[in-house]
């Protein structure tokens, strides 16, 4: 999880407010993410080594905050998406128009 004390935080501000400054003067695609979450992977194997325990590490940190963004940030668009459009699974199946 994403949740670490806030002394260790500071270590990352300048990081932080450096990637803000970026997004506010012109943005980033969603390739431009994919490659800065790519680029901390590799830093972070170049530190540990390149071993199956190194690479589990990484898969389970973009796993879980795959998750908590998913269970923090989707689904309750999701739910409001609901309340505005209908839930789809409220509905019977759908059938083919036959003809």
């Amino acid at each position: 999880m994403p949740y670490i004390k806030h002394e260790d935080k500071k270590r990352f501000i300048t990081i932080l407010d450096t990637l803000q400054q970026t997004v506010n003067s012109g943005g980033i695609s969603n390739g431009d993410l994919n490659y800065l979450m790519t680029c901390l992977a590799k830093m972070y194997l170049s530190k540990h080594g390149e071993s199956y325990n190194t690479l589990s590490d990484v898969v389970k940190a973009f796993e879980c905050a795959k998750l908590e963004f998913y269970r923090r940030k989707v689904a309750p668009y999701e739910d409001r998406k609901i309340k505005e459009n209908g839930d789809v699974w409220g509905i019977e199946p759908f059938e083919p128009s036959k003809g």
